[in-house]
């Protein structure tokens, strides 16, 4: 997932993902505060589908569910090889009171967990071990997507299937090496993503300097051959039982502005605008432009045009997903913190609220109309604050990105919001179970659900009877309604 965010802590939160057995997830964006929206509790949404073991007592109310992300690379020692530990896991899952999962069956990689005509099946990924950084392998040949699907399906439980979306590759820190597509097919390359740096236009794979451009390697968005490469993908996962399909990093690289100035994207862009740009990228940005508000002639509709291209894809994928199984909810994951999630290319809000209005130096006034939220079935907004800001308004509160979570999307899609208890800050040493209850009331109370990321941290922290309490509070305070 799914994924943290915050400009400040980004390399800090790199490297503490590296330490928790899990990777890359989403870079932290520049901490800009917003003014907090009005919260708009009569616009709670119902989710596709309830929770047929938890039928409400009034049927006004609606029992919430509560999800829990487990993340590839996060969990590959535990679940690669063993479905005894599946089984095991799904278990504790259904004890502690959520109602679904989501796995991730590609990570950062790009390879894949399931069967795939696209793409490879995943073989080996690196992790902390007890033993140091060493590359983990998958030795078995069970299909580890059908395994979560029937392990969880004979529980309750629904099983939800999420891909990390434009990512190709990944080099891993330490001299350890690099895996994926784009380092096993070198004609690929022209698929990866090209960045503004401040020493000129560079394509991410001539940065192999793995003590600074270590981590996920992006694909670009705007590429044609990329998207139809992603949607046979999505075609592949849709064959599945599955109960719903979410998009993570379905997004630019990095959070700098620094992608995707390669010579396809200058080409829709004149499209898009209507003319030639005659001095490209310095009249869209300057050379290694970070977060923040510019004067060039194109930044705003360079950044409609990175919103736009993102929204149609995800028009494309749903469409994909509905054309081979139209009872599979199709969403996303996001970072909650939209005052700067334009940096990464994406307008996740409803196309309803205008952020023009509020935010004129980065927001064009058609940048609402690419908002993508009314074309998902669901999504989830990573709530991802620090152990001591789980209370309170506006951006990086747990509570505050919740329910600014319901003024952005206008009613458009049910939304559940969570927190990253291994990650973000106060949480990367365990010891917060006391805070987890408070968590979940937070996020649980202010959107149509709740989810948590991620698995791993639940099981390396022992928090499973800390969610149980925080989920069985929320269960007795609807039976109370």
């Amino acid at each position: 997932m799914h994924s943290i965010d915050n400009q400040n802590t980004n390399n800090k939160l790199e490297s503490t993902v590296m330490k928790s057995f899990f990777r890359n997830i989403t870079f932290v964006c520049c901490l800009l505060g917003m003014t907090a929206c009005g919260d708009d509790n009569d616009k709670i949404h119902e989710w596709p589908w309830g929770n047929e073991e938890e039928p409400a007592p009034d049927p006004e109310v609606t029992v919430k569910p509560r999800y829990v992300w487990i993340d590839a690379a996060g969990n590959f020692e535990q679940y690669a090889n063993s479905q005894d530990n599946i089984k095991a896991d799904l278990a504790k899952v259904k004890e502690a009171g959520f109602t679904d999962v989501i796995v991730d069956v590609r990570p950062t990689t790009g390879d894949v967990l399931f069967k795939s005509t696209a793409a490879d099946a995943l073989t080996k990924i690196d992790v902390w071990s007890s033993t140091g950084y060493i590359w983990a392998e998958r030795t078995a040949t069970w299909d580890y997507l059908q395994t979560f699907i029937d392990e969880g399906h004979k529980l309750g439980l629904k099983v939800n299937a999420s891909i990390n979306t434009f990512v190709g590759g990944y080099l891993c820190p330490y001299g350890l090496g690099s895996i994926g597509m784009l380092y096993k097919d070198s004609s690929k390359k022209k698929w990866a993503t090209v960045l503004n740096t401040a020493n000129g236009l560079v394509n991410s794979m001539d940065l192999q300097n793995d003590e600074k451009d270590y981590g996920a390697k992006f694909l670009n968005p705007a590429n044609n051959q990329v998207q139809e490469f992603i949607l046979q993908i999505l075609s592949d996962l849709a064959k599945y039982d599955l109960d719903g399909i979410v998009l993570d990093r379905c997004r630019y690289d990095d959070y700098q502005l620094m992608s995707d100035f390669s010579d396809e994207s200058r080409t829709q862009f004149e499209v898009f605008v209507g003319e030639s740009v005659a001095n490209y990228p310095a009249d869209i940005l300057p050379a290694g432009a970070k977060e923040g508000t510019y004067t060039t002639k194109w930044y705003k509709r360079w950044l409609a045009f990175r919103a736009k291209t993102i929204h149609d894809f995800m028009v494309k994928a749903r469409n994909k997903v509905k054309s081979v199984n139209k009872d599979i909810r199709f969403g996303a994951y996001v970072g909650a913190w939209y005052s700067s999630y334009y940096c990464s290319g994406v307008n996740w809000a409803s196309p309803k609220y205008d952020p023009s209005i509020n935010n004129p130096g980065w927001a064009s006034t058609d940048y609402k109309d690419y908002g993508y939220a009314d074309h998902l079935d669901f999504i989830f907004l990573g709530a991802y604050a620090a152990a001591d800001k789980i209370y309170g308004s506006g951006e990086w509160t747990m509570e505050g990105f919740c329910k600014q979570g319901r003024n952005l999307l206008q009613g458009d899609v049910p939304f559940a919001g969570g927190p990253d208890i291994g990650n973000s800050s106060g949480w990367t040493d365990g010891g917060q179970s006391a805070k987890i209850p408070n968590a979940i009331d937070a996020c649980i109370n202010n959107s149509d659900g709740f989810f948590v990321f991620d698995i791993c941290h639940i099981r390396m922290y022992n928090y499973w009877q800390a969610f149980k309490t925080g989920i069985d509070a929320y269960l007795k305070s609807v039976e109370k309604k």
